[in-house]
């Protein structure tokens, strides 16, 4: 692989794949370890990727496959410290209520929590989520609406909290 070419393509979707493995795993550290994998394993691909959306589809799916691999990982432990996420969110939302939100994202279940990423951070539509999730498009539409429900319920018990 043409080494300015991945390069190139690291820089673009760096961000992007580390938000989703993080809403995965709620590690920083297994998120980072996640996109060098990611990042390794497009590196040694020899496939070839006709398009930019199906490079990035191709990233992203891989980026999933890699965070359910780690989760499901025998030495894995399924716990976070509190404070790992409160720190990631004050430095990367520094608007109190951003960071509010991003919290409450997290607190949801993992089924919930992706949804959430690919369809308000990354923008893909219903359908595009249902393939790379390999879901139904209905089941997609569920956990959104789920989703928004438990936040909704979650932030006014916050804002209840602080009047």
């Amino acid at each position: 692989m043409d080494e300015a070419v991945f390069t190139r393509t690291a820089k673009a979707y760096k961000d992007r794949l580390f938000a989703i493995a993080f809403h995965y795993c709620r590690s920083r550290a297994d998120a980072e370890d996640i996109l060098q994998t990611v990042l390794l394993k497009y590196y040694r691909s020899e496939k070839e990727f006709g398009t930019e959306e199906y490079l990035r589809n191709w990233l992203i799916r891989v980026t999933i496959n890699e965070s359910k691999r780690l989760l499901l990982s025998h030495w894995r432990r399924r716990t976070v410290p509190l404070e790992e996420l409160e720190e990631y969110a004050a430095q990367t939302l520094p608007i109190p209520e951003e960071s509010e939100l991003f919290l409450a994202v997290l607190a949801l279940p993992q089924k919930y929590r992706i949804v959430v990423h690919l369809y308000y951070y990354e923008e893909y539509s219903v359908r595009e989520i249902a393939d790379l999730l390999a879901i139904r498009e209905t089941t997609v539409q569920t956990r959104l609406m789920r989703a928004r429900a438990k936040l909704r319920e979650k932030l006014k018990e916050a804002w209840n909290n602080e009047e």
